[in-house]
This record gives structure tokens, C-alpha cells and sequence, in this order.
């Protein structure tokens, strides 16, 4: 069950970080229209891997990890690139936004991973969707950044960015509740 194409979805984002990051070391247009490009196509499979698990009976414990997985190593490193790199005419990612994101996949990361030792399942909520969403806007708009068709792609990016890191902060705090809810349930019955 590792191998199915659900996971070779999850592992192609995975693989195609060290390319978003080549790309990202470019500051011409034609490299940052190809690296958000990359990114959208990238984030498309996040979608299609798990429809496709679903409706092929093929989800698997390796599928339930590397999913995520992909999906915050691929925003992390594109976050920290945009942070850190110098793009002309246009002002970083503010790196304590990064933080803020960052920390909250952390937190959540490890906050699912104690429920696990303890028998608790806890499902991915519907707010870490809508924040995921958000995301792939923000990241995509901030790898264009340049303006087309009149659009200011740097400050839509940031606006989503800002709008994702809200919710984050939101569904994360929601996890951490739902962690000691169901863990005092579990003891209440112990």
C-alpha cells in the first residue's frame, strides 16, 4: 500500500521543493511565473490525492502522514525562501510572519502526534482547509509578485498570507482544545 498513486501525488510535492527553491533564487519574471506555476500544480495534487485515496479504497498510514507532510514542508520552504531571499522593487515576506505559520504547523504537528501515543485520533478540521487554501493564494501570488493586468500580485499574496495566518492561528488553538477535550473525556472514563 506505499506505493499507490495517492502517495506518489503527496511525494511529487515533496520532490518538487528543491525545484520551487531553485527557482526562487532567480528574480526575473519568467522564474517567478514558472516557480508559481510549479506551486499551484504542486498544491492541485494535495486535492486529487486524497479524492483519489477515498474513492479507490487506498488510504493508508503512510498516505495519512506523508500527506500533510508534503504539504508543510512545501509551504515551510517556500515561506522561508520568500523570507529570506532579496527581490528587487518589492519588501520580504516579514519573517515573523513565517514564524507565526511555521509554529503554528509545529505546534498542531505536534500536538496530533501526542494524541496518537494516547489512542487519540484527531482528523484534519475544516478550518486547516480553508487555511490551506489560503496559502496556496498567498504563496502564489507572492512567487508571481510582480503586477499583471493591473494586479498587485505581491500585495493580494500578502493579503492572503495575512488572512491564512489568522485562521492558522484560529485551527490551531481549535486542535489544542479538541486534544484536551477528548483526553479528559478519556480519563472522565478511565
Amino acid at each position: 500500500m506505499v506505493w499507490t498513486f495517492p502517495n506518489l501525488l503527496s511525494l511529487a510535492r515533496i520532490l518538487i521543493i528543491p525545484v520551487l527553491v531553485y527557482l526562487l533564487t532567480f528574480s526575473d519574471r519568467s522564474s517567478s511565473l514558472l516557480a508559481a506555476v510549479l506551486f499551484l500544480l504542486a498544491s492541485l495534487t494535495d486535492f486529487f490525492d486524497g479524492y483519489l485515496a477515498r474513492r479507490n479504497k487506498s488510504i493508508s498510514d503512510i498516505g495519512k502522514i506523508l500527506d500533510p507532510l508534503a504539504d508543510k514542508l512545501m509551504v515551510g520552504s517556500v515561506l522561508i525562501m520568500l523570507a529570506a531571499i532579496d527581490r528587487p522593487n518589492e519588501p520580504n515576506v516579514p519573517a515573523w510572519l513565517v514564524v507565526v505559520i511555521l509554529a503554528r504547523e509545529t505546534a498542531v504537528t505536534v500536538i496530533r502526534g501526542l494524541a496518537l501515543t494516547e489512542g487519540i485520533v484527531m482528523y484534519a478540521e475544516t478550518l486547516g482547509k480553508y487555511k490551506f487554501i489560503l496559502q496556496v493564494f498567498a504563496i502564489t501570488g507572492l512567487l508571481i509578485h510582480y503586477r499583471y493586468w493591473g494586479l498587485d500580485f505581491y500585495a493580494a499574496g500578502m493579503y492572503f498570507l495575512v488572512l491564512s495566518a489568522a485562521i492558522a492561528i484560529w485551527s490551531g488553538a481549535k486542535y489544542h482544545l479538541q486534544f484536551f477535550r477528548l483526553r479528559q473525556s478519556r480519563l472522565n472514563r478511565a
